[in-house]
């Protein structure tokens, strides 16, 4: 099956032709992040956060950035996302920026979980919707937080194109060697138990931005994406398409991130149960919130770790070591998937600033071509840049992510089609 996008899109609401803006939006289970872009050059207009809704300590963070105001905030109950978003409008209202202007083009909306059949963004309609809701099951914290966002900005702008935006559609292209688990193949179609992977927003754009910043096309190259941040993820990108990725039905699979474990023996879950006397739910929130390197050391931020191993902290260290072994199995099994690797990226909060994490995971690997120079390595910038030496048989390179950049570029392809 195919993307619901090309079937449906000649009979769903258009943007006038001069409209260019992109309003982006990420609905959490208590938060709202958003962006508003100008699709002529991808600029930001504004951008901003809503969290802890349904409380009394809500908050939106709002930032003008065309104008170049100072940040405002407002704090007090936000009951729920309905009255977040009109909060938000009231925002970009201020900033002559409204909702109601002819300018916007559409509403693009992350939505974590397609499963297998969405595989390009795609304009929302009841149908997708009730897709939406029919994977709820394999994202119980996501999909839910999602569709609330798409409802709630629909009804402010029924006339406008809602596009969702996936994170898994990027991995939809893994062949099924890869995508599925060496299970009862009843059993698992029967509960949609295969790899989807996650991050495929980031992922998209840093393999295409690492191969323009070679100077080819993304068809020319393979690379291998880290996206390292408190979530974490790897993925192997064959020409443009990936065919590999580290999480797998949820994103607890993979990588060692900062709460979740990454990959585990599926028996430890067994085990606990049994031996343990913990339940589904306990172990589901040792696994998602109390492992990974928190579990290890009691610390997620990459830099208290840094400082810790700068002082002696021996869990710290090892919970750094375990950290860098994961990794480095991965940047070699890709290796192994791609057979020819042109670059390996670091992206995402840690993957972009911790150039210790940088040295670390690719240190031994010069047999593979891989190699780090320690004075490119060590200059921090938010452009993408090569890390590696001069004339290294395989690129490094860091490649600062822009999700809602991605996200916003789908959209707005989609509904000028």
């Amino acid at each position: 099956m195919t993307s619901h996008a090309s079937s449906t899109a000649s009979h769903e609401p258009r943007p006038a032709a001069s409209a260019s803006r992109v309003l982006v939006l990420n609905s959490g289970s208590s938060s709202v992040k958003y962006q508003l872009l100008d699709m002529r050059d991808g600029g930001r207009l504004a951008s901003g956060l809503v969290e802890r809704i349904g409380e009394r300590s809500s908050r939106l963070r709002h930032t003008p950035l065309a104008s170049g105001g100072d940040i405002r905030e407002r704090t007090g109950p936000i009951p729920d996302h309905d009255a977040a978003l009109k909060a938000v409008a009231e925002e970009l209202a201020a900033d002559g920026l409204g909702l109601d202007s002819p300018e916007l083009a559409a509403v693009g909306h992350r939505v974590v979980h397609g499963g297998k059949h969405f595989t390009e963004p795609t304009v929302i309609d009841d149908t997708v919707l009730a897709e939406i809701e029919r994977l709820i099951p394999v994202a119980p914290l996501h999909n839910p937080a999602n569709l609330t966002g798409i409802r709630t900005a629909t009804a402010l702008r029924p006339d406008l194109p809602q596009v969702a935006v996936f994170d898994t559609a990027f991995h939809t292209t893994m062949p099924e060697s890869a995508a599925r688990y060496a299970i009862d193949v009843e059993t698992a179609d029967a509960h949609r138990v295969r790899r989807y992977g996650f991050h495929g927003t980031s992922h998209a754009y840093v393999s295409r931005a690492t191969a323009k910043l070679l100077g080819k096309a993304p068809e020319e190259v393979n690379v291998i994406v880290l996206h390292l941040g408190n979530g974490a993820s790897a993925s192997a990108v064959e020409r443009g398409r990936c065919v590999d990725t580290s999480m797998g039905l949820t994103p607890l699979e993979g990588l060692v991130m900062g709460t979740r474990s990454g990959d585990t023996d599926p028996a430890v879950i067994f085990h606990l149960a049994r031996v343990g006397g913990m339940s589904i739910d306990e172990i589901d929130t040792l696994l998602n919130k109390k492992s990974g390197l928190v579990g290890l050391c009691g610390d997620n931020d990459m830099r208290e770790i840094r400082r810790r191993i700068d002082e002696g902290d021996a869990r710290a260290k090892l919970a750094f070591d375990i950290y860098i072994h994961r990794l480095k199995k991965y940047i070699g099994a890709y290796y192994a998937v791609l057979g020819h690797v042109d670059a390996v990226v670091f992206t995402a909060g840690v993957g972009e600033n911790a150039a210790p994490v940088r040295a670390a995971a690719l240190a031994g690997l010069d047999s593979l071509g891989l190699a780090v120079d320690a004075g490119r390595n060590a200059v921090r910038g938010d452009e993408p840049r090569l890390i590696s030496p001069a004339g290294a048989r395989v690129a490094v390179a860091v490649v600062p992510t822009d999700e809602e950049l991605e996200i916003a570029t789908q959209t707005y392809a989609l509904v000028r089609r």
